[in-house]
């Protein structure tokens, strides 16, 4: 058995294993400043080791193979990974896994259909997946972050709620300011990064390419790529969970579902 590429593998490690010098040294500082964090600093780096190390062999078998059925299993399980990590994050929401997951799927199934009808990406793993997973990773955080909101909103302002109702305005009227207040807040990061893009610091497409000896040229032209399906991802998702967390928030007869937001 051909033990070359794990061979070319471990010296290829030994880079990133002496940059855990950097790690050492924040655990250092942390235990200096009894922050307590020393522990955690350790569990995730070795579990960021692991996972990415595991994590490059399936892309190297996924890359090998032909089958599109692989490009579409590692793209749903980023989206169920990202969905269960998004609905964490506004646990108070009913069901605020599947919302996500949902949202998720919805906001970046349609922008990387785009892509690939204008030709932007080729549908093969080497492109579909990496660009899959920078737009899921987004949209995860934006999503969980809107739908948290949402609900945090709401239950601040559960008499003005009412009263819209009472008045005869229905769910959509009703929450109209708070849903547009969650998603600004939710979006202004990814359009905030856009902003200052390759002014404060080079993005990791970008700085990947021009590592890899690509032309800063080239590099530029990927990054607005990037930053296009970003935003594009993001929006659809965070828009897409606000009217997902609906039926949760309401009953059949327009009224505030009062148990979602008794809990702290």
């Amino acid at each position: 058995m051909d033990l070359e590429w794990m061979v070319e593998f471990l010296k290829g490690m030994l880079k990133p294993l002496a940059a855990t010098v950097v790690v050492l040294m924040a655990v250092l500082l942390s235990y200096l400043q009894k922050l307590g964090l020393g522990g955690e600093m350790v569990y995730s780096i070795v579990r960021a080791f692991l996972q990415l190390s595991v994590i490059g062999f399936v892309l190297q078998f996924i890359f090998t193979q032909k089958n599109i059925g692989w490009i579409v299993l590692a793209y749903l399980f980023m989206v169920s990974v990202a969905g269960y990590t998004a609905g964490q994050r506004a646990k108070h929401v009913p069901r605020g896994k599947y919302v996500a997951g949902a949202s998720i799927l919805a906001g970046t199934a349609v922008t990387m259909s785009l892509l690939v009808v204008l030709r932007v990406f080729p549908f093969t793993p080497r492109y579909i997946i990496p660009v899959s997973g920078m737009m899921v990773g987004n949209a995860m955080t934006v999503t969980g972050v809107t739908m948290k909101r949402l609900r945090d909103d709401i239950k601040m302002q559960l008499n003005l709620v009412e009263t819209a109702l009472a008045l005869g305005a229905t769910p959509r009227q009703a929450t109209l300011q708070q849903v547009k207040r969650s998603l600004v807040i939710a979006l202004s990061p990814v359009l905030d990064n856009a902003k200052t893009v390759g002014l404060i610091s080079l993005p990791g497409a970008m700085t990947g390419l021009i590592m890899g000896g690509a032309s800063p040229l080239e590099a530029i032209q990927l990054q607005i790529i990037v930053m296009n399906f970003l935003i594009g991802a993001s929006t659809v998702s965070s828009i897409m969970s606000t009217y997902l967390c609906w039926p949760a928030f309401f009953t059949k007869a327009y009224q505030l579902e009062t148990k979602v937001f008794s809990a702290e």
